[in-house]
């Protein structure tokens, strides 16, 4: 079983790759994802996150089967 992660825009290359998969254990929430996949950095406060399609926050609690992306603030003009 298995989490998927997705990462979009600029995130993509920062973190050199579209997606990964990752085992639920001792993942939490969605902070833990991100300090699992960038090495036990905190979260930045910038960065938006979803669960399953949804906006989520870093206390967001995820499961087993869920995909959380992670993707920088959304501008235009």
């Amino acid at each position: 079983m298995s989490i998927k992660v997705r990462y979009f825009a600029s995130l993509r290359e920062k973190m050199g790759r579209v997606e990964e998969s990752l085992a639920p254990e001792g993942i939490d929430t969605v902070a833990d994802i991100w300090k699992v996949v960038d090495e036990g950095q905190p979260l930045p406060e910038h960065i938006l996150c979803a669960v399953n399609m949804e906006y989520a926050d870093p206390a967001t609690p995820v499961r087993d089967g869920d995909e959380v992306a992670f993707f920088p603030p959304v501008t235009g003009g």
